[in-house]
């Protein structure tokens, strides 16, 4: 079955970086498009990168232009995230999602706090 599983969140001061990792299976990875999400306390989960098959990264959400890359890795079935100058308002739940026979697909999530 699909499994996605994400790691590196953690804590980190504002200014600092993280590197989100997603691990996929049980599906052709190479095929289908991977997308961050990412949900803050209180808030609704926002896109935040769709990386494509071939590996360009469309970020979408304002607030990480400039900062976030999202790129992948097909032999490693692979997704990343790399985060760049973190702000306090990035802190959230980051979530691995794909789109997979038609059927949305979510990893466990991975907590990032900013904080000083």
């Amino acid at each position: 079955q699909v499994q996605l599983v994400e790691s590196g969140g953690g804590l980190v001061q504002p200014g600092g970086s993280l590197r989100l990792s997603c691990a996929a299976s049980g599906f052709i990875f190479s095929n289908y498009a991977m997308s961050w999400y990412r949900q803050a306390p209180g808030k609704e989960r926002e896109l935040v990168a769709t990386i494509t098959k071939v590996g360009s990264s469309l970020t979408y959400a304002d607030s990480v232009k400039g900062r976030f890359t999202g790129s992948r890795d097909n032999v490693k079935r692979t997704v990343y995230l790399q985060m760049n100058s973190l702000k306090l308002e990035d802190t959230a739940v980051y979530f691995c999602h794909a789109d997979v026979y038609s059927r949305d697909y979510w990893g466990q999530g991975t907590q990032v706090t900013v904080s000083s």
